[in-house]
């Protein structure tokens, strides 16, 4: 197992594809090609991305740190207005009154339900984009769930999403689920695969921006037990890095070389010798833009897409 040829989302690339669907100008998801940082030599390193040096000068913030930024602070004031319509958990609809066959969509060639996962002191608000995207391309059931604010374990949230996992299968009729977890959301549902028992439950798990291997920012944070949890070294990371065999879930790991939550960015690359496991690299995005980009939204829907049981998407592909 261990992890596959990573792969580079890169913004604007004009490529030839069975999915392009008439895009004039689309992103796309290109194995093995470069990313380049802003000096246009490739990834800088870690703690100095998206710096530049000018003369004997400091170093200053590059042009797409500075435009990562501004969209930043765009989405967190979009946000905020948008925040208090998902407080409250959203409304379960009744079970289908005819559930799909034994196999579900994993046999059919139907879209698998997905289950969103938000990060820390989040809601599924932050998901509206996200949800409305993998509608309009042909997802039926799409879910989210709300981490309880009172949650001071990551271990008690991974549970809870166990649970509403097995109800949210049994609504739907599925043999397994996808999920996609913003920041701490992936970090949580990667504890419910790989320490729960939920690889029998979700098929796919896509995590954008989490930290994997541990973040260092905001030291004053960790008076919080979930920050702790999720900072380099800890307990529940020390048993995530533990051995996984057999664990039969697929894993997509979005990170992004402008990434201010994750420190250093490389923080969100997922890399463990027993899981199955691709990583995308985005360039130019922050943390917040991450569920809410057009570029990453289509790069979300094409690995849930396409990835399937006997491969993956060759070559260069389009995720218009």
């Amino acid at each position: 197992m261990g992890a596959l040829p990573a792969l580079s989302l890169v913004p604007g690339a004009m490529i030839p594809g069975s999915l392009a669907s008439g895009a004039s100008s689309s992103p796309s998801i290109a194995q093995g090609s470069a990313v380049h940082g802003s000096d246009g030599s490739g990834a800088t390193a870690s703690g100095t991305t998206g710096f530049r040096t000018a003369g004997f000068g400091a170093p200053r913030p590059s042009a797409a740190l500075a435009r990562s930024t501004a969209l930043e602070l765009a989405i967190l004031a979009c946000h905020a207005v948008l925040y208090p319509t998902g407080l409250a958990q959203e409304r379960r609809p009744p079970p289908l009154v005819v559930p799909p066959a034994s196999g579900g969509a994993d046999d059919t060639g139907d879209r698998v339900p997905v289950l969103l996962l938000h990060g820390f002191v989040d809601n599924r608000s932050v998901f509206v984009l996200l949800r409305r995207s993998l509608l309009r391309h042909g997802w039926r059931q799409v879910a989210a769930l709300n981490h309880s604010l009172l949650t001071r374990d990551l271990r008690t949230a991974a549970a809870a999403v166990g649970r509403y996992v097995e109800e949210f299968r049994a609504r739907t009729g599925a043999a397994r689920i996808d999920v996609v977890g913003h920041s701490l959301g992936g970090l949580v549902a990667r504890y419910y695969v790989q320490r729960l028992g939920g690889d029998a439950a979700v098929r796919r798990l896509v995590t954008l921006g989490t930290p994997h291997a541990g973040t260092r920012v905001a030291p004053p944070m960790s008076v919080h037990p979930l920050v702790r949890q999720m900072r380099p070294g800890s307990d529940v990371l020390t048993e995530l890095a533990a051995p996984a065999p057999g664990c039969r879930t697929r894993f997509v790991g979005f990170w992004s070389d402008l990434d201010q939550v994750m420190v250093p960015v490389e923080t969100a690359r997922l890399d463990h010798p027993d899981l199955m496991v691709r990583n995308i690299r985005v360039s130019g995005v922050g943390h917040l833009a991450l569920p809410v980009h057009p570029t990453v939204v289509a790069g979300i829907r094409l690995a849930l897409a396409s990835w399937d049981e006997d491969g993956d998407a060759a070559g260069r592909v389009s995720v218009a």
